[in-house]
């Protein structure tokens, strides 16, 4: 028995624990892959400590970019040596929602290392649930991509936030020339949208962020006009005194056509609305438990589009893939941090608390 480093969570625990596991033996049309970069994001350690995460136990992780060591006996469309990136949405592939580009929808959808969405799951899922923050995964070769040559694994990792950001932007469907305001803008799915938004025809970025530091730091990923509200310059009472929905307002006059929001915690991130052109598109992918205080009247008067959205498709990635090859978008800036295996706890931690100025951060088993 061959066995190899991996982060498991474990049935009643609510932190993940560094363990030995026995390398996956590669079915007829899986691949072994040696992880090279795992991404680090925020909401499947949530779930875990909330008590939320089904078939446990289970190996975490689901940006996962590494080379291909031993093929299947059936695969023939990918060669030992490639190197690629996980898809890790596994769905049923029949549904209405799987035959119609949406299959982040799919009833039995699940991602790999990271949470099922329904109550059955795919016996393709039950067989790979294990995710990438190990030194090697097992998957099969359909849900695999090959990465540009000019494409590193630590982007081939964080390519699920970026595809995600793609998701939204599209449900936001933008007018051109737009003005879009990002929630929790200087996150991975934040970061990942101030790049993307050249794509869509943003003329105007507003950005929203707890510190006014961080957000700062933010002019230089696109040449697209920034307005800046950092929470921190709102006072302590801006909740209660409704500072945000004022800054808002006075920095949109009440014209924005999007509100992309990325917000995991607290009530109050609502107080953007105040922003929101007639029909205008609110699009949450943040896993945020807050109720939204809006009266139905209010979305009614102003023709709002209430919009939630979770991970993204396999269009998504291949429309990213094909951004990156051709040159058209380079995010090499967003990865701010790297940790290896053996600091993954130091790492989720640090992600956790917020406490280093990440905006995107990957695990290096090697």
């Amino acid at each position: 028995m061959t066995l190899m480093k991996a982060f498991r969570a474990l049935d009643g625990e609510k932190t993940g624990k560094l363990v030995d596991i026995e390398i996956p033996k590669v079915g007829a049309d899986d691949v072994l892959i040696k992880v090279k970069s795992a991404g680090l994001a925020p909401g499947v350690f949530n779930l875990l400590q909330a008590g939320m995460l089904k078939n446990l136990p289970m190996t975490l992780g689901h940006e996962i970019a590494g080379e291909v060591v031993e093929t299947g006996s059936d695969v023939d469309n990918v060669v030992i040596g490639a190197r690629v990136r996980v898809y890790s949405n596994m769905s049923c592939g029949t549904c209405k929602y799987c035959a119609s580009d949406r299959e982040q929808m799919c009833d039995k959808g699940a991602i790999v290392g990271f949470a099922a969405f329904g109550d059955k799951q795919t016996k393709t899922y039950i067989d790979h649930k294990d995710g990438g923050f190990a030194e090697y995964i097992c998957v099969p070769a359909f849900y695999v991509d090959e990465l540009p040559k000019n494409v590193n694994y630590d982007v081939g990792a964080k390519m699920t936030d970026l595809a995600s950001a793609m998701r939204c932007l599209k449900a936001a469907e933008l007018p051109a020339g737009s003005t879009l305001i990002i929630i929790a803008a200087t996150g991975s799915m934040g970061t990942s949208s101030i790049k993307l938004a050249e794509f869509f025809g943003v003329a105007r970025l507003v950005l929203i962020g707890r510190s006014s530091e961080r957000l700062e730091a933010l002019r230089g990923l696109s040449k697209i006009p920034m307005d800046m509200i950092a929470l921190d310059k709102l006072g302590d009472d801006w909740t209660e005194k409704k500072a945000l929905a004022q800054a808002v307002a006075r920095t949109t006059r009440g014209q924005a056509d999007a509100i992309l929001d990325y917000g995991a915690h607290g009530p109050d991130m609502w107080q953007a609305l105040a922003g929101l052109a007639t029909n205008g598109s609110f699009v949450h992918m943040g896993g945020n438990r807050a109720v939204l205080p809006v009266p139905m009247i209010g979305v009614m008067q102003n023709c709002w589009r209430i919009i939630g959205t979770r991970n993204h498709t396999r269009s998504d990635s291949d429309l990213v893939l094909k951004l990156l090859a051709d040159g058209s978008l380079n995010v090499d800036e967003l990865i701010t941090h790297n940790f290896p295996l053996a600091k993954i706890e130091e790492a989720v931690s640090a992600l956790q608390s917020r406490s280093l100025p990440i905006w995107m951060a990957v695990i290096n088993p090697e």
